[in-house]
């Protein structure tokens, strides 16, 4: 094929990759087939490629299916592929190279997994000495001579020091962790260094290209996507199930996670330290489903639960949701992956909202500043600001409502108007929310959650002269009196961490020692499920605890930063 026809062809499926009905249908297998028959440029592999993933994931033929899914599997076999494949870093095609600062636990995860393939991007370091500084604490301690007196410099110590066939970015994660067992102090010496990375791409090595999770069976996309939903409808309407996942099922969901997101160069927190034994599976109809990943309870915070979705269509990675959720509200960060822009977001959203209030009883929803934009220039470019506000999303700051009015007047004039990158950045510099039924005002994104930690610094300073140890152990003995405690006796490790932590609180919550025995051993209850195997129980107890919301809110609001 020629490059005209090239261009025109890929030019006629991105027209088409949204477009659905039998005529459709048979345009797109008949262009996707003689694509493949030709020898592309780079740019070309790449965007054939996200067609043929978004056709995988909204197939609208069992004969595209059958011709996507063949297409994929060999796609990284292809000449044209091998032949461009240093241009074709991070895209995520199959044997494709990707590069990025992977989070400690990520980095780690592919040392283990790729030790052969994970190098360490010397040249794209910011502070090459900071991580040459680590390295006599890296080796033996008779390595040390020599490292001090030889001036070899990073990259070749590093060629010296890994071991016969490892690469040096699997070397310096494997070392690091295994001198800093801690995973906190490992966390934030690996990050402070800011590594990157380069995973070589095989056959083997995350990709997106065949990058699914099995199903029974698959919908077929023949009519055009439902439009913007009625948040008020489908936020009562609930997953068709949700399913806990055995161990091992749960690891399958945390490397498909990782893997969706190491391919776009991104890391999540709650994907990277996820607990295996808390993912389940939430149906949500039309063959969308998500996994839902819980944290591991040394990684939880103090009060909100988060937990973490990968969003899946007929199997295939789409995006992801963040919730964090406290108060029968919830924090909402909503992402679609780029191959996906443009399908269905408003129904998959109002899926999201729907999932989210079966879970955690939830009647309050808030979206984050930078979801919108803040410090988000994706969030910006793809108008996230509106995409809530006509979902019925709506601030409170008083100068975002101002800025809102004014534009929406002039859209109203000039229907072809579109707000500027600039004022889409002062809009998003306050919290947009939704509410099902009565506005209220103790929810995440008013209380001052993070005010909690400062209360428990002040009492700590004040009341302990900074002494951290023996103000532990003062309310650990103090909590423990007044709310009857008389032993930890059964308690696993996670739980008895979540009490320490908590310990502190207890002392400062206003009004404890005149609550009722049943309360106290009801605070009990939601200190231990914050340790418990699944963090979401933690939420249920703390909202169904008739005293402790008010308490907490209390002093959240009594703590003036």
């Amino acid at each position: 094929m020629s490059p005209v026809s090239v261009a025109r062809d890929l030019a006629r499926l991105e027209a088409l990759r949204w477009t659905f009905g039998a005529a459709a249908a048979r345009e797109r297998r008949a262009l996707f087939r003689r694509m493949l028959r030709a020898r592309l440029g780079a740019r070309p592999i790449e965007r054939l490629h996200e067609l043929l993933l978004a056709a995988r994931a909204y197939p609208d033929h069992r004969a595209t299916l059958t011709l996507v899914q063949g297409a994929l599997a060999a796609f990284g076999r292809r000449p044209d592929v091998r032949r461009h494949r240093a241009a074709l870093a991070d895209s995520g095609i199959s044997g494709c190279d990707i590069r990025f600062g992977f989070f400690a636990p990520t980095a780690r995860q592919l040392a283990r997994r790729w030790p052969k393939q994970l190098e360490l991007d010397v040249a794209a370091l910011e502070d090459p000495d900071a991580l040459e500084a680590w390295l006599p604490l890296l080796a033996h301690d008779a390595e040390v001579p020599g490292l001090d007196e030889y001036d070899y410099g990073l990259k070749r110590w590093l060629e010296q020091l890994k071991a016969p066939g490892e690469a040096t970015g699997a070397f310096v994660a494997r070392a690091l962790s295994e001198r800093l067992p801690d995973d906190a102090v490992f966390e934030r010496v690996h990050d402070g260094l800011g590594l990157e990375y380069v995973l070589r791409g095989t056959a083997a090595t995350p990709a997106r290209t065949c990058s699914t999770w099995p199903v029974r069976s698959v919908r077929f996309q023949s009519t055009p996507f439902a439009g913007r939903p009625d948040l008020a409808l489908v936020v009562d309407v609930p997953p068709r199930s949700i399913r806990a996942l055995s161990l091992r099922e749960g690891e399958r969901a945390l490397a498909l996670a990782m893997e969706a997101m190491a391919t776009r160069s991104r890391d999540l927190d709650v994907f990277a330290w996820g607990d295996a034994r808390d993912v389940r599976r939430v149906d949500c109809g039309d063959s969308l489903e998500f996994l839902m990943i819980g944290a591991k309870p040394e990684r939880r915070l103090l009060l909100e639960s988060v937990y973490g979705f990968l969003s899946l269509k007929n199997g295939v990675p789409i995006g992801y949701v963040l919730t964090s959720a406290l108060y029968r509200s919830a924090e909402l960060a909503f992402n679609v992956f780029d191959t996906y822009r443009g399908a269905e977001a408003g129904p998959v959203y109002g899926k999201v909202l729907g999932m989210t209030r079966a879970l955690f009883g939830t009647n309050a929803f808030t979206i984050f500043p930078y979801q919108l934009g803040d410090g988000n220039d994706e969030a910006i470019e793809s108008g996230a600001w509106w995409f809530y506000q006509k979902l019925g999303f709506r601030p409170r700051a008083a100068g975002a409502r101002l800025i809102m009015r004014r534009e929406l007047s002039r859209m109203a004039r000039e229907p072809s108007y579109r707000s500027s990158a600039g004022v889409l950045r002062r809009l998003a510099r306050s919290n947009l929310y939704w509410h099902r039924g009565p506005s209220r005002r103790d929810v995440i994104g008013e209380l001052p959650l993070p005010s909690a930690g400062l209360a428990v610094t002040r009492l700590i300073t004040t009341r302990f002269g900074g002494d951290r140890a023996r103000a532990a152990e003062t309310c650990e003995r103090t909590a423990a009196e007044r709310l009857r405690l008389r032993s930890l006796a059964g308690w696993s490790e996670s739980e008895r961490h979540a009490w320490s932590r908590w310990a502190s609180l207890v002392t400062l919550l206003p009004g404890v020692s005149r609550w009722t025995p049943r309360e106290k051993a009801a605070l009990v209850s939601v200190i231990r499920a914050k340790g418990g195997r699944r963090e979401d129980k933690f939420v249920h107890a703390f909202d169904a605890h008739p005293r402790l919301g008010p308490a907490l809110a209390s002093l959240l609001r009594a703590t003036r930063a």
